[in-house]
């Protein structure tokens, strides 16, 4: 699967070193050049620098190609934006976006876009223990 993955922090390095070892063709876009350092040599894939909401850099990228999508850089509205790009202009088919907002979760749905939020999922992983861990009355 050709898959392209705006952000190269801690979850996009990591998702893009598994992708890559499994023999996918990733692409992996930051606005520094830094994060790349986090993919190791072991990755296969390309790196491209720029923003991830400039449409010359997505296309420098890939997008056009790309069967996948993946916003997660660390700002909400570069993962939207970036994924609109990918879904509404460029015409990938899956595209997912991190948003850290959970307040916003039903807006972009409503926009048609897939998003994962850690601050929801965190949330519902602590209600769980504590309704698995609650001492039954005697």
């Amino acid at each position: 699967m050709r898959t392209l993955i705006v952000g190269c922090g801690r979850v996009g390095a990591s998702l893009a070193r598994w992708l890559s070892a499994e023999g996918d063709d990733v692409t992996v876009v930051d606005a520094s050049e830094r994060p790349f350092s986090r993919l190791g040599e072991e990755f296969t894939g390309e790196m491209v620098l720029g923003s991830a909401v400039d449409e010359d850099v997505l296309r420098r990228a890939g997008v056009d190609r790309a069967e996948a999508f993946v916003a997660v850089t660390d700002s909400d509205t570069t993962n939207i934006m970036a994924a609109q790009l990918a879904k509404h202009v460029f015409g990938v088919k899956r595209v997912i976006c991190r948003i850290y907002d959970p307040e916003r979760q039903s807006i972009y749905a409503d926009l048609g876009l897939e998003t994962i939020c850690p601050t929801t999922l965190g949330a519902e992983k602590v209600e769980r223990f504590f309704q698995q861990a609650a001492p039954t009355p005697s």
